[in-house]
C-alpha cells in the first residue's frame, strides 16, 4: 500500500472500523520502508528550502489523533529534519479564557504560517468539532442563543470547510492527518508510561475517561473526515500502531506535497544580476 490509499479527498467516504492500524504485509519490508523514510526527509528538506527562497505558498500540516497515537514522537523523527527557520510548530491545548471570548478560528488563525514556510498543528482547530462535540461543550459556551442549535456542528463543518478553501485561495494548502491508533495499542502504551519512569510526564488521569468514549470518537472521527475532506484540503487516515510505518507514510505524504506544490528558487533580479562581474573582481582581488 502507499500514503494514496489512506487519503480522504472527499470522493469516498472513512468508515474507521475498515481501516488498518498497522503495516500489516509491508512489516517484511520495515528495513527497507526505515531507509526510505531517511531518503523522504532528506528531499522534502531540498523541497522546503525551494519554498522558503520562494515565498509564494505555504503549508500547514494538522495533525490530530487520540492519546498516546504518537503525534510528538512523529513531529520528532520527521520534522526535526527541516529547516527549523521555515518550519512552525504549534501545540494546541484546551482554551483559555481569552480564547474562547473570540470565535473557534481565532488563535487558529494567528498561528498560520507565512507563505514561505510549513506550519504543524499538533491538534488543531478540529478539537472544535471531536473533544467538543463528544463532551457537548458547545452547551457552555457564552454564545447567544441563536447561535446553539441542532445543526450546530454542522455549520462548523461549513465554516471549516470555506476556511480551507479561503485558505487556499490566498496561497496555504492545509493537509489533515489523522493517526489511527488501535484500541490495544493504546493500553499498551499507556501500560508503558505507568511502568517507565520516564515516560511518567505524559500519564493523565483524564486519558482513561477518553478511552471509555471510544465509540463516540470513532462516530466524530468519521463524520469530521466526510464532512471535510476536500481535494485541496484533505484527510489522510494513518494506521499508527507501528511508529516507522507511520513516519514512513508521513514521509511519503510530505514530499508529495512539496513536489505537487512544486517551488522554485526566484531568479535574481536584473539590477543585481548586473553587478555580479564587479562584485567577482572585487573579491578576487581580496587574494
Amino acid at each position: 500500500m502507499s500514503a494514496k490509499d489512506y487519503l480522504f479527498d472527499g470522493s469516498r467516504k472513512v468508515c474507521l472500523k475498515d481501516m488498518p492500524t498497522t503495516a500489516g504485509d509491508r512489516k517484511k519490508d520495515k528495513a527497507e520502508l526505515v531507509e526510505k523514510t531517511a531518503k523522504n526527509i532528506a528531499r522534502a528538506a531540498e523541497l522546503q528550502e525551494r519554498l522558503y527562497a520562494a515565498g509564494r505558498e505555504g503549508l500547514v500540516i494538522a495533525l490530530q489523533a487520540r492519546d498516546a497515537a504518537g503525534k510528538d514522537s512523529l513531529i520528532k523523527k520527521v520534522f526535526s529534519g527541516l529547516n527549523p527557520a521555515a518550519l512552525e510548530v504549534t501545540s494546541f491545548k484546551a482554551p483559555n479564557s481569552t480564547e474562547l471570548s473570540h470565535d473557534y478560528l481565532w488563535r487558529i488563525h494567528q498561528a498560520l504560517p507565512p507563505r514561505g514556510k510549513i506550519g504543524l498543528f499538533n491538534r488543531s482547530q478540529y478539537e472544535d468539532v471531536l473533544a467538543v462535540r463528544v463532551h457537548h461543550l458547545e452547551k457552555t459556551y457564552k454564545l447567544a442563543k441563536r447561535c446553539i442549535t441542532d445543526d450546530f456542528f454542522q455549520r462548523r463543518f461549513r465554516q471549516l470547510r470555506s476556511w480551507e478553501e479561503y485558505l487556499y485561495d490566498n496561497g496555504l494548502r492545509m493537509v489533515k492527518i489523522f493517526l489511527n491508533v488501535s484500541r490495544d495499542e493504546q493500553r499498551r502504551r499507556f501500560l508503558d508510561r505507568l511502568e517507565l519512569e520516564e515516560k511518567h510526564w505524559k500519564l493523565s488521569t483524564s486519558d482513561m475517561k477518553e478511552r471509555a468514549l471510544w465509540a463516540e470518537y470513532d462516530a466524530a472521527y468519521e463524520d469530521c473526515i466526510n464532512q471535510t475532506a476536500t481535494p485541496e484540503c484533505p484527510w489522510y487516515v494513518l494506521p499508527a500502531d507501528n511508529k516507522w510505518y507511520t513516519r514512513y507514510l508521513m514521509s511519503e505524504i510530505l514530499v508529495d506535497i512539496l513536489e505537487e506544490m512544486d517551488p522554485q528558487f526566484p531568479p535574481l533580479d536584473p539590477a543585481e544580476e548586473a553587478k555580479l562581474p564587479q562584485i567577482m573582481v572585487e573579491l578576487e582581488m581580496e587574494d
